[in-house]
């Protein structure tokens, strides 16, 4: 099973993509999509949605997991997100991606058992369980990894239904 797993934003929208064969957890591809500062805020979800859209068609992922909103005390911030969120779930619908959405408590739990980890702890979580020689880097992308871990630990049968968080 192929997971796709998003770390939303319009800046910087971090991906990682990983196969699931039982078990074991392989990372196939990860990274950040970044857009302009120049652009308006619609050209940049364009950009964004071209982007994913174009990386769904190419791999063909059985699954998208996406980092959902939490409070957020800066409301730009929480809209620009919540507006790149919007992106990555039209994109996998039109795909036809079976989508989950996973709160940051749901993501640390299941990447490193504990709701209330720090950012470094998840980091080495992610690079220990993907078998990597470094923490993937930027932070964008080691969180979209673990999104797509926390997804692949919670989901048993391969259909969305049966995952934790749906």
């Amino acid at each position: 099973m192929r997971i796709l797993g998003i770390d939303p934003g319009t800046a910087i929208m971090g991906f990682g993509l990983i196969e699931k064969n039982g078990n074991k957890l392989t990372v196939l591809d990860y990274g950040c999509w970044r857009t302009g500062a120049d652009l308006s805020a619609a050209d940049r979800l364009l950009a964004l949605y071209n982007t994913l859209s174009d990386f769904l068609s190419i791999h063909h992922p059985d699954h998208l997991a996406v980092e959902s909103l939490f409070f957020n005390s800066n409301v730009k911030t929480a809209l620009t997100v919540g507006q790149a969120r919007g992106v990555v779930l039209l994109a996998g619908a039109q795909k036809e991606c079976r989508i989950a959405e996973y709160t940051p408590l749901q993501v640390k739990q299941a990447v490193v058992g504990y709701g209330k980890a720090d950012k470094k702890q998840v980091q080495f979580m992610v690079r220990a369980l993907l078998g990597l020689s470094v923490v993937p880097q930027p932070d964008d992308a080691a969180d979209a990894l673990a999104v797509a871990i926390c997804h692949g630990h919670c989901c048993r049968s391969g259909t969305v239904g049966e995952c934790a968080g749906v």
